[in-house]
């Protein structure tokens, strides 16, 4: 199992980047969340088998139709087990 925070920039709100990331990790079998911030990032949360999270940062390079990812950083985490599933959250920090 692994863990990974990412925070991503661009173009990367007001585009249902949110939306495509969740069916993404649906897709994949991956649990966690992504939330906009309030700097203009989306940051998001992935736990799952190794190859479904590194699927996930790949697709978050790539992102959604109509955004622009310019950067994504990626924050190894220790694995917690603590999701059932994969949510929007709104807004943090």
């Amino acid at each position: 199992m692994k863990r990974v925070r990412v925070l991503i920039s661009g173009r990367v709100q007001g585009v249902f980047f949110r939306v495509f990331t969740r069916d993404a990790a649906i897709q994949r079998g991956v649990t966690g969340w992504v939330r906009n911030l309030v700097d203009g990032r989306v940051e998001a949360a992935f736990e799952g088998r190794e190859e479904q999270v590194d699927q996930m940062v790949a697709w978050c390079q790539e992102g959604s139709p109509g955004s622009r990812v310019d950067r994504v950083e990626i924050h190894q985490e220790p694995c917690q087990g603590e999701f059932t599933s994969f949510e929007i959250r709104y807004r943090g920090p």
